[in-house]
């Protein structure tokens, strides 16, 4: 597809539809470390770059790749890499540097089972707190979106270029072993609007280079591209609204810590990415993510009596509260199925307190929560 504007049918699984959507979006530079189960990104971008004009390269390891990935994305590449749990962890201090840096990049990471080398071909959703909390001094915000389908694929990949070139931050791509590998029939919509960064001129501002603290609502300064004329100072450590260096106060790291978090939850209502399939004679609700949305909605096909009704989380970072508060409402139950210990669940009983949410999770052997399993857990709330 290439980044073309075309609405047709297409037979991909999730790694190819991540690579369409990266083209899509214009993603331009790619760095990264083979890894299951995500490889295929890689290997479709291997051969589709070089012919766009862009560039691929296998880095020695995923510490080197995102530090590419940074260096590509301030000389004003669209950047992108992809890994899987291990891969994800080595990214970690990575991360928090193009938090801190304000640098656009994307990071999809399809999860497989764990810890360390875990079931490697095996599917999993462990990482769901790795994507919140993985970096040191996570005070900060991310932005996380989770497909279900390789519709979502293709889609959530294009929105993740988007929101990191409009809120000037990583975006993490969180899927799984088993939307990685599916293969479906997708008709693919029009190409979603794309979303450019916000540059600035060559003029610099006295005395050291650009004002980070913008001006209105959005938080969001523009970025001087490396190279093109702008004093530009970057650095991982505390710093003023310049972009000086500035280790010893306290005011100015609060100032800059909360403005990294506020410039995406001042925005978290547009962020809100949920679909609900509504029930009016539902006494049940499921709450889920990733391929696990996709047993909850064949449960409720199955369903006898029509009992259920779903609540699919498609940025599950930051958490969608009032989404999931306004679900539960008219709710007897709320089960949380999930392929790890509990952790989606932790969050929803954050939101509504334990009292009527009921977790149901499945780790190892790549095992995924059946509708089966969904329905006989379901059919024993009363």
């Amino acid at each position: 597809m290439s980044g073309t504007n075309r609405s047709r049918r297409v037979f991909w699984t999730g790694n190819e539809a991540v690579v369409e959507g990266a083209l899509a979006a214009g993603c331009s530079f790619f760095a990264g470390y083979p890894i299951t189960p995500s490889s295929e990104v890689f290997n479709g971008l291997s051969i589709a770059l070089p012919k766009a004009g862009g560039i691929c390269v296998q880095m020695e390891d995923e510490i080197a790749s995102l530090a590419a990935v940074t260096g590509a994305s301030l000389a004003g590449r669209k950047a992108m890499t992809a890994t899987s749990g291990p891969g994800f962890s080595l990214m970690q201090e990575g991360i928090g540097y193009a938090v801190m840096t304000e640098t656009p990049m994307v990071i999809v990471n399809m999860m497989r089972t764990g810890p360390s080398t875990g079931q490697a071909t095996l599917s999993g959703q462990g990482d769901f707190y790795q994507a919140r909390y993985g970096t040191h001094g996570a005070e900060h915000e991310i932005i996380v979106l989770a497909p279900s389908t390789v519709k979502d694929c293709f889609l959530y990949t294009i929105e993740a270029f988007n929101l990191s070139e409009r809120f000037r931050c990583p975006v993490i791509l969180l899927g799984d072993e088993h939307v990685a590998h599916l293969r479906e029939t997708v008709t693919l919509p029009e190409t979603p609007a794309i979303v450019n960064r916000k540059t600035m001129g060559k003029e610099s501002s006295p005395p050291f280079g650009f004002k980070k603290d913008p001006d209105d609502d959005n938080w969001v300064p523009p970025m001087p591209i490396l190279g093109q004329g702008n004093r530009m100072l970057v650095t991982g450590s505390t710093h003023d609204m310049w972009g000086v260096r500035d280790t010893s106060s306290g005011h100015v790291h609060r100032k800059l810590v909360r403005r990294l978090s506020k410039k995406i939850l001042a925005k978290q209502h547009e962020l809100t990415r949920v679909v609900r399939t509504p029930n009016k004679n539902a006494r049940v609700g499921l709450i889920s993510f990733g391929s696990v949305s996709r047993a909850a909605d064949q449960a409720l096909a199955e369903s006898d009596g029509n009992q259920l009704a779903h609540l699919s989380i498609g940025c599950i970072w930051p958490f969608p509260d009032e989404a999931v508060k306004e679900f539960a409402e008219d709710m007897d139950h709320i089960l949380v199925p999930e392929m790890n210990s509990g952790m989606l669940v932790r969050e929803v009983q954050r939101v509504l307190g334990p009292g009527k949410v009921h977790s149901y999770s499945k780790i190892g052997g790549g095992e995924p929560v059946t509708p089966r399993d969904i329905l006989d857990i379901a059919g024993g709330l009363k």
